[in-house]
């Protein structure tokens, strides 16, 4: 019986390791290889080492006013490269 114990608080502490890296995705932010995660308090992951394409001069998006959410401090409007079709596109990150 108690190794059943055992083996659950196992299972469940690994289902939620594995959760904590679930929102983080490495992409290249403005040519840099960076993590960006959906929630403030995620742990974000080391990207790998990886060479980003130069991503295309344009005019920065005009940024309507947003109070930051909870846990960052500034957000800004950058070029993210979208893996699917391998083009930037300009994407609120927020710090």
């Amino acid at each position: 019986m108690c190794y059943r114990i055992i083996i659950l608080a196992i299972m469940l502490g690994l289902g939620l390791t594995a959760q904590a890296h679930a929102s983080c995705v490495c992409r290249c932010v403005d040519g840099k290889m960076r993590a960006l995660c959906s929630n403030a308090i995620d742990i974000a992951p080391a990207c790998p080492v990886a060479v980003c394409g130069i991503p295309p001069a344009a005019i920065k998006p005009i940024e309507r006013t947003h109070l930051p959410p909870l846990g960052t401090f500034h957000c800004e409007r950058q070029q993210v490269l979208n893996p699917t079709t391998q083009q930037y596109e300009w994407r609120r990150i927020c710090q």
